[in-house]
């Protein structure tokens, strides 16, 4: 009995937006046509027109089709976005990245730039919120094993380049305080004077 159950159906359906648009007749052949690319086709707008017919071309059995009697699509995530679920949330992605090496006694740092770098990957890749820790990973993957072998590490700061062009984070060590601890204090003038009893 499925009586006052409500049934909550999600995904990313990718490539619905092609059936759609196919129906619609957003499409050209033949000469004189004009082309267009994936990237130029918004998706937005062609979710807009959504109808059953365009889920059973999908792939989706009439019988389920006809079940779910309302439909609600969520727009694709920008940049600003993606950014904010980097940082903002209280288990965000760089918050827990940050409390891993913070068991380490380490300091993690994103540069601004870093994080935006960040999500113009995820945008490029159209992989969403979900490609975010892949790229965090491949930016820390070294940096996570080298760490805890490490005790001269006081801090590490993920800037731009590491992002976009896979250079090695910059590594801020903790040799200056080392070295300021070992050496001996400064002559203050009063020598020591040994009796003879």
């Amino acid at each position: 009995d499925t009586t006052n159950i409500l049934f909550i159906c999600g995904g990313a359906f990718s490539g619905i937006e092609q059936i759609i648009a196919n129906r619609i007749g957003k499409k050209s052949m033949g000469f004189g046509a004009e082309i267009s690319s994936k990237r130029d086709i918004n998706t937005n707008e062609l979710l807009d027109s959504l109808i059953p017919q365009d889920l059973i071309k999908f792939g989706l059995i009439p019988e389920f089709v006809g079940r779910l009697p309302v439909y609600a699509k969520l727009d694709l995530l920008d940049r600003d976005a993606l950014v904010t679920i980097l940082t903002e949330p209280k288990n965000a992605l760089i918050k827990q990245y940050q409390a891993m090496l913070g068991f380490d006694d380490v300091e993690l740092e994103f540069t601004e730039d870093a994080i935006g770098a960040i999500a113009d990957k995820a945008i490029k890749r159209n992989t969403g919120a979900r490609g975010l820790r892949a790229i965090v990973e491949e930016a820390l993957s070294d940096v996570m094993y080298e760490t805890p072998s490490d005790e001269n590490i006081k801090k590490i700061v993920i800037t731009k380049a590491c992002i976009t062009d896979g250079t090695k984070p910059d590594i801020i060590y903790k040799a200056n305080e080392i070295k300021a601890a070992k050496e001996p204090p400064a002559d203050d003038g009063i020598t020591g004077i040994v009796s003879n009893g």
